[in-house]
């Protein structure tokens, strides 16, 4: 899956779960700093960009999230294993 349709597909998932502007999002930006995500808001947000993505990702990894392409890069690399 391309870097911009994940993008496009977060962005969608931050704005509807946590309200973001979609002007916000960008790869470098991060949960806390940047978008005003608490931890708590991050677990609904992975919970949303699972089912938009139709993938699970484990606690293990979502914790490590610390910017937008963080998911990003996870999601490109969890589609690329999910193609034959």
């Amino acid at each position: 899956m391309p870097q911009d349709t994940v993008l496009a597909g977060l962005t969608q998932v931050l704005g509807d779960v946590a309200g973001v502007d979609p002007a916000d999002v960008t790869p470098e930006a991060g949960f806390g700093n940047d978008l005003g995500i608490d931890s708590l808001t991050l677990v609904e947000v992975v919970v949303a960009a699972e089912d938009r993505f139709g993938l699970v990702i484990a606690d293990d990894d979502w914790s490590r999230f610390v910017t937008a392409g963080d998911v990003i890069a996870y999601i490109e690399r969890a589609g690329m294993i999910a193609s034959p």
